[in-house]
């Protein structure tokens, strides 16, 4: 699996870390290569981000989560698979997946890893539960444990190794959700997060800094929805009964480092500091974005 390292060039940067700079990221990779013999860095094409490779998304996190303790700030890319020739074939890598669930959650297990091109290899009952392989795609497993955890009501287990490479299995959907995509930048208020909760799920409370570009939330249908959070109500000179009462917010969704991987899409990024995550698009600016887009269709 790799993931690129870059230089933190968000409005919010430089304000929560003490190393900041390429060079410094650079020489941080550079020391952990010399003890962790899994782990490769190369130089990608810009000299302020690094492509670093290692055994999974877990072996990478930890590393992320290593450097953020430190002191260090940098923003991360998706986690993506490498993929190699073969025979003038595309191959990516397959694992080995063994999952130990209660005998009644098998079926949306198996429907679920079948979604993400796993095949069923073997089936074993263990007393009132299943020991269930399957071989499937690495990428495949990539944001499937929170629904395993939750398919299983928090009594599964599941363990994977690398099997082999194999011919490239075709698109797997990762998400089916948008995301809700900050307008402004400025700090959150109660008012405009009143309105965006009604198209999703915030991770943000009030008063937190945002800006043009950062993701709050998940979005309640499958495209990026964009919402004021910094929006302030109008006061006017008549005022009806009730429209002073407080507002109520549902308690924000919060996401920790290994989540906040496994939702990034591929035009999003996660900014790490000792202090935040925040995922934001890689493109803030909302009319680029758009153009950027349709370049692509």
């Amino acid at each position: 699996v790799e993931m690129t390292f870059s230089v933190n060039d968000s409005p919010l940067a430089g304000r929560e870390g003490k190393y900041v700079t390429s060079r410094q990221i650079r020489d941080r990779l550079q020391k952990e290569l010399l003890k962790d013999v899994a782990l490769k860095v190369e130089d990608s094409a810009t000299t302020d981000s690094f492509r670093v490779m290692g055994r999974g998304e877990m072996h990478l996190s930890i590393l992320i989560e290593t450097m953020r303790r430190e002191g260090y700030e940098l923003q991360v890319g998706q986690p993506k698979v490498i993929v190699k020739e073969i025979d003038g074939k595309k191959c990516e890598p397959i694992e080995r997946l063994v999952v130990d669930v209660p005998g009644d959650c098998v079926g949306s297990v198996i429907e679920k890893l079948g979604q993400r091109k796993g095949d069923l290899v073997e089936m074993t009952p263990v007393g009132d539960r299943m020991k269930v392989e399957f071989l499937i795609p690495a990428r495949g497993l990539f944001g499937y444990r929170n629904d395993f955890l939750t398919d299983t009501k928090g009594e599964g287990i599941m363990a994977s190794v690398f099997n082999s490479y194999a011919p490239y299995k075709g698109d797997i959907s990762r998400r089916g959700m948008g995301s809700l995509i900050s307008t402004e930048t400025g700090d959150s208020i109660t008012y405009g997060l009143f309105n965006a909760q009604e198209r999703g799920t915030l991770f943000i409370g009030a008063g937190v800094p945002v800006y043009e570009g950062m993701i709050i939330g998940v979005a309640n249908r499958g495209e990026d929805i964009v919402v004021n959070a910094c929006r302030k109500k109008q006061l006017t000179n008549t005022r009806a009964s009730g429209s002073d009462d407080a507002l109520r917010l549902v308690p924000p969704r919060q996401m920790s480092l290994e989540q906040c991987l496994e939702f990034l899409a591929d035009d999003e990024l996660l900014e790490v500091t000792p202090k935040s995550l925040r995922m934001r698009k890689a493109i803030l600016n909302h009319e680029q974005r758009m153009k950027s887009l349709k370049g692509k269709k």
